[in-house]
């Protein structure tokens, strides 16, 4: 049985965040908000987006990236990171059922002392000259190669 987490620093949309929710709450994955949120996570958008599967989510708040760092250490949980600054590419990772894949805020991604301190980094490879992928597509796709290495149970 897997046990990965889906991990967002300090989003910025809540739409985003509303369908990262509504992905773990179908997949039966917890989720860790690492505070502060660039909204408040009670908005009106963020429940639109999330549906009734809000309820369904299990999500931690965590005080701010200290905290969180600070609890994953204590759960001796690895945590990969999805960047844009990764080397390897998201389907050639090897992940464990015990992961945190941390996805970066919408507006800047996660600072360099985050980036540092991650056990490992990711990339979904795009064409040259694009930025980014919506950090909601990009969590659903790694999530799905995660748990399809790792084993997916209902």
């Amino acid at each position: 049985m897997t046990e990965l987490r889906i991990a967002l620093y300090q989003p910025d949309i809540p739409g985003n965040t509303g369908t990262i929710l509504r992905l773990a709450a179908c997949l039966g994955l917890k989720v860790d908000i690492i505070e502060p949120a660039g909204f408040v996570l009670s908005d009106k958008n963020l429940k639109r987006a999330g549906m009734d599967y809000l309820a369904s989510v299990a999500m931690q708040r965590h005080i701010n990236w200290e905290s969180f760092d600070q609890w994953r250490r204590n759960e001796g949980r690895r945590l990969v990171l999805a960047s844009t600054k990764a080397a390897d590419v998201y389907t050639d990772f090897a992940y464990q059922s015990r992961d945190i894949l941390l996805f970066g805020r919408e507006s800047a991604g996660v600072p360099d002392h985050v980036h540092e301190l991650a056990d490992a980094r990711v990339l979904i490879p795009m064409l040259p000259g694009q930025r980014s992928i919506n950090v909601a597509m990009s969590a659903a796709m790694i999530t799905g190669e995660a748990l399809r290495q790792t084993g997916f149970s209902s």
